[in-house]
């Protein structure tokens, strides 16, 4: 059946939608509401004068009508959710529904939305219009430039750039206090500013595949060289020579793949055109913000890219079908410009009613936007009143009709830029610089200077059998230096897991260095083992000499506490790999045990008791329940904790892991263990049946020690019950002995004066699992 499409709008991008729908065979009739003095001139397609943000009548001529697809251009009715009202009496839309519009509707919304989904983007806090002061003290301390932004819909103009703090604040004021944007600024977007090409990509989606099409660069500044006030936008060109193919698939595969996917993943599928702005970092692309429909001016030249065989009504229907895999989108070689000409005084007051003429321009296509006909004669009626486009096989071939159309369109006060795709045009120019590896991101000089600054702490990790001397291609350790007579050799090797993600944006990273350690050497420590040496591996996109130094004291701090040497270790700086600001660690460690010593013994048996050493807090698990509960808390790591006003929550929780060695490792030696349990991820539900025979459980009562406070704060918090916390955290018990009755008070004895304390908390049992007694102790 032939198609019947109703566009809503009256800009420039609605009336190149209506030019090249107008040449698509499956078009019957389209129609545009309004429309301005332009679109009624295309073949197939009629004005009606119906607003955009009148529904009910818009439902009602599209019943009328018989219209098959409904084409929405603004953000406003989508946010508004149009999309609802013409799904209600069975007419598709292309367009998202108003839950998925609130990607473009509420920046914070979409923040939030990338936070989760780790898509990556600016650094950010998003304020209330109540919060100034709040707003104030965070770009005072934040520690980078920012970019103000209204969460809400300003008709693309609610982003300040502030030069400097002062200007700042004062750009706070203007939109929290003063209301410079209305109710779009009644919550704010503080982030990071980002440095670096902007481009738009544009890409039809129907909700599971996601087709980009030839990115664009906008023009948003009304004066030459990207100076004077912001606009809607003054021109644009695509395809954009800074999105190289390398880029657009990094684009895909970190950014709109994850994007439509988490989408999906949320309940609110995006159907329609995702219009995303990114910046082309040093580090790679970063989202700056997402928009739910065409982009205007980037509309009007990417329409001149798709080929005549490409049918635009069949595309939109196959979204809204659900089967955008269906159709085939071609792109044509070469480029395409699009100039805006718009009103003297724009973006500020202007005049209206000024008479436009219109010489033939056969190389190049005027798409009207601020216009409408008036007793015959088409006058200006807007900001934007033309975008005048053309395409050619390059970029200056574009750029030449372009602007010889543009000489063929005058009215009074015609105001325009003539240094579209200025950019692209310098990059052309200038010989590019010959390639270094500091070019490519990676500074030798760099990590240089990481190693002299670390080189003191590191030596002083010195034990009988290695220098601690680093700067060679590998870590020696003599082995017969430590006295071991038949020693066997045993490694561990992790992570910190998302602990890394509160040090990254506390600000504090010396803590998961010890962090690192103690999880590799008590792993070690369960099986008898002392630990000898130790590597670590430090991954990064731009090597930080001051975070990394700090990284690689605590690391060097950990092997003190557990008297093990760190030989040598791995900083790779791999550009584009990372967010700017994360890195990621992993640690190696070593340690020997005599082969009779090894645990744990054979003969655990039920009726064994269970000592728990004390932690020092969640230690370096469940970091992805933790954050989640602060989230949902709604509690900043820089806030006091709120079981401890002393300390902030940040502080509280980077508490590093508890080293066991020096307390533990002695009584081991002694022969006075039958076994040890490391509680780490999985709690003491995963961990202790780890090291008991085959056909044994446990029987643990959690009212043998007091549940540490942050524990209790997790779970009432985050409503989680017992059992989950006993299969999550360590609940204040980090490490876990197998103890024959007979050697119970001796083995207390050994423990006492040491960090941790001591508390008989369980025994062994005949029944497989592990049995958690009294466990409502912990909710009273």
């Amino acid at each position: 059946m032939a198609a019947r499409i109703l566009i809503l709008g009256s800009g420039g991008r609605e009336h190149a939608l209506a030019w090249k729908l107008a040449q698509s065979p499956s078009v019957d009739q389209l129609y545009v509401a309004p429309g301005n003095g332009g679109t009624d001139s295309l073949p197939k397609t009629t004005n009606v004068n119906i607003s955009v943000g009148d529904f009910p009548r818009l439902v009602e001529f599209a019943q009328k009508n018989e219209v098959t697809l409904v084409l929405p251009g603004p953000e406003q009715p989508l946010v508004d959710g149009v999309e609802t009202y013409f799904r209600k009496v069975g007419i598709p839309v292309f367009g998202p529904t108003a839950t998925a519009a609130q990607m473009e509707g509420s920046k914070a919304f979409s923040k939030d939305f990338m936070a989760r989904h780790n898509i990556p983007t600016a650094a950010f806090r998003t304020f209330s219009s109540s919060q100034f002061n709040e707003a104030s003290t965070y770009v005072k301390t934040c520690g980078h430039p920012v970019v103000l932004k209204a969460s809400g819909l300003a008709a693309g103009k609610g982003v300040l750039i502030p030069a400097t703090t002062d200007e700042a604040i004062e750009g706070l004021k203007s939109i929290m206090v003063d209301n410079a944007f209305g109710s779009a600024g009644s919550e704010v977007v503080v982030e990071e500013l980002l440095t670096g090409d902007e481009i738009s990509v544009l890409a039809f989606s129907d909700g599971y595949t996601i087709v980009p099409l030839p990115a664009a660069q906008d023009h948003k500044r009304i004066g030459e060289g990207d100076t004077g006030l912001n606009t809607g936008g003054m021109g644009a060109y695509a395809p954009a020579p800074v999105a190289t193919p390398a880029v657009m698939e990094q684009i895909m595969r970190e950014c709109l793949q994850p994007t439509i996917a988490g989408m999906r993943k949320d309940g609110f599928p995006f159907v329609g055109m995702l219009f995303t702005g990114f910046m082309l970092t040093p580090s790679g692309p970063r989202v700056l913000e997402y928009n739910v429909r065409f982009g205007d001016p980037e509309t009007e030249a990417i329409m001149l890219l798709l080929e005549e065989s490409t049918d635009l009504a069949s595309i939109l229907l196959a979204c809204a079908e659900r089967r955008l895999d269906n159709v085939s989108i071609d792109i044509r070689p070469g480029y395409a410009v699009s100039v805006i000409l718009a009103s003297a005084g724009y973006p500020g007051s202007y005049p209206k009613g000024k008479t436009i003429t219109i010489d033939e321009t056969p190389d190049a296509v005027v798409f009207h936007a601020g216009t409408k006909k008036q007793a015959g004669t088409v006058v200006t009626d807007g900001g934007r009143v033309l975008a005048v486009t053309a395409y050619g096989q390059t970029l200056p071939e574009a750029l030449e009709r372009v602007y010889t159309g543009v000489d063929k369109v005058n009215f009074d006060g015609k105001t325009y830029r003539r240094d579209i795709a200025h950019r692209a045009l310098k990059a052309a120019k200038d010989k590019p610089e010959g390639l270094t590896y500091a070019a490519a991101g990676v500074s030798v000089e760099a990590g240089n200077s990481l190693v002299e600054n670390i080189k003191a702490c590191v030596r002083a990790t010195r034990r009988p059998g290695a220098d601690a001397e680093i700067g060679g291609f590998g870590g020696v350790f003599d082995l017969k230096a430590t006295g071991y007579r038949d020693p066997v050799l045993v490694s561990g090797t992790d992570g910190v897991g998302t602990k890394l993600r509160v040090a990254v944006d506390f600000g504090v990273h010396d803590l998961v260095g010890i962090d690192l350690v103690a999880m590799s050497v008590n792993d070690l420590l369960v099986q008898g083992a002392e630990p000898l040496f130790f590597l670590d591996y430090y991954g990064c996109s731009s090597l930080s000499v001051p975070v990394a130094t700090q990284v690689v004291s605590g690391i060097a701090a950990g092997c003190r506490l557990a008297n093990c040497a760190l030989i040598g270790g791995e900083t790779a700086e791999m550009p584009g790999m990372y967010a700017p600001g994360d890195y990621d660690l992993a640690g190696f460690a070593v340690g020997a045990v005599e082969r009779d010593a090894i645990l744990p013994k054979p003969d655990i048996r039920a009726g064994d008791v269970l000592l728990g050493l004390s932690s020092s807090g969640p230690h370096s698990n469940g970091f992805s329940l933790i954050r989640k509960v602060v989230e949902r808390a709604g509690v900043a790591y820089g806030s006091p904790a709120p079981w401890d006003g002393s300390t902030t929550l940040g502080s509280a929780l980077l508490t590093p892991t508890r080293i066991y060695v020096r307390q533990v490792l002695p009584i081991a030696q002694k022969g006075l263990l039958k076994g040890m349990s490391h509680i780490t991820g999985g709690g003491f539900i995963e961990n202790v049946p780890r090291v008991l025979p085959k056909g044994s459980g446990a029987a643990i009562d959690a009212a043998a020690w007091p549940l540490p406070p942050v524990f209790r704060w997790l779970m009432q918090a985050g409503n989680i019950a017992p059992l989950e916390m006993a299969r999550t955290f360590n609940c204040g018990i980090g490490l876990v002995l197998v103890v024959a009755p007979e050697q119970v008070e001796a083995a207390t004895a050994a423990l006492a004066g040491g960090d941790a304390t001591v508390y008989r908390m369980g025994e062994v049992t005949a029944t497989p699992g592990v049995e958690m007694r009294n466990l409502e102790s912990w909710s009273s």
